[in-house]
Parts: C-alpha cells; structure tokens; sequence
C-alpha cells in the first residue's frame, strides 16, 4: 500500500470502517490520519485519531480489547478505509460487541428475510458473546473453557445425532441436529474462520 495514494480531506483525515473478518459484522466507523495508519500498517493492531480529542488513539490500550488486523483495503476513490480485524473484545466503549446496536426501523430487522437467515443471526450473536462474555451465559461458559471443551461438546452432539438417527427419533434427531450446528458454530469462531469459507466450501462440494 502505498499510503501517498491516499486522499485524506482537509483536516488530514480519512474514515476507516471497522468490520470482524469472521462474522462480517461492522463494529464502528472511526477516522485515521496518516500517522495512525502507519502505525496500524506497522504494529497490525487498529489506531486512530481522536477528533475530540485531537490525539492519536491505539484501540484496546486501556481496555484491552485490541483489534488484531487481518486486511486493510482502500475504496476506489482512495478515501476511506475497510479494516478487517480480528476482535479481542468489545468494539464499543459501552461494553457492547458493536457500535451499530440500534436500527432506525425495528420493523424491519425482524423481517425473515430467507429461511436460512438463522445461521448468520447466530453467527452474530456468539460473536458477541464471545466479545462481551457476559455472565451466566452458555456460549461465554464454552469460550472461558477454551477449544478442548468446545470440541469435546462438538464430538458429543455429533454421537447424540448418530444415537438418535438410528433410533429413528426424528424429534430428537431435530434437537441434537440443532445443538450440533450451535456447537460447531462456536468451533468456527473459536477458530476464527468464517461462516461464508464454510458456505463457500459446502458449494464447490455441491458442484462434484
């Protein structure tokens, strides 16, 4: 990248939307001027420059929840950034996964959009569990275990399904069906490899 392509406007700024490379989900928009995008392209953690406070600001230096980058792309125009991270936490000074927690038409989030809306809302919902791990939660208990749990769960629903397919239980079947692709979902994003590669993949088996 070569940073003198970059247009910056007339404060010397440029915006940088921030998105989890796994989930795909926006987490904040922020502004870089050219020292902070140095210093993101140098140490590949997130910083930016505060406009209120008219200094530069290294994301997670206080709170811990640093934004490991994974890609840093430009749009055509050269003046505003896409920065694909990897969360180590909340992305909100609230607490919260992302900024972008309230919708201007509540109406129309709740929209079933496809039948397989599903996975996306879940993949969506542990990604936030895993960024605010909030107590008494499930998924928080499976990530505070780390993968050797997550896996052990995968192996057990996984025989839960064999179980229940040679019993011919078709209702159990459901259950053990569903808590397998929860648990594997958790997997995924332990692993840090997005749903959409799963997806992709699944697609090209198709194709054989």
């Amino acid at each position: 990248m070569n940073i003198e392509n970059v247009k910056f406007d007339e404060k010397g700024l440029v915006p940088a939307i921030v998105q989890d490379a796994a989930s795909k989900e926006v987490l904040t928009l922020a502004y870089m001027n050219k020292e902070s995008l140095e210093k993101t392209l140098e140490t590949k953690e997130t910083w930016f420059y505060s406009r209120s406070r008219q200094e530069l600001w290294h994301k997670g230096a206080t709170s811990g929840n640093t934004q490991k980058v994974v890609e840093l792309r430009y749009d055509c125009d050269q003046d505003a950034f896409l920065v694909l991270v990897e969360p180590q936490g909340p992305a909100c000074h609230t607490g919260a996964y992302t900024c972008f927690n309230e919708s201007v038409d509540q109406e129309q989030v709740n929209v079933k959009e496809d039948r397989f809306q599903i996975f996306s809302i879940l993949e969506k919902v542990i990604a936030e569990r895993e960024a605010e791990r909030p107590e008494g939660s499930y998924t928080t208990y499976l990530f505070d275990e780390g993968v050797d749990k997550i896996l052990k769960k995968v192996g057990e629903e996984a025989s839960e399904v064999i179980i229940a397919a040679k019993n011919r239980d078709h209702e159990e079947l459901k259950w053990e069906v569903a808590d397998l692709f929860f648990h594997t979902l958790v997997l995924l994003r332990e692993q840090k490899l997005p749903l959409d590669e799963v997806l992709s993949a699944l697609e090209g088996r198709h194709k054989k």
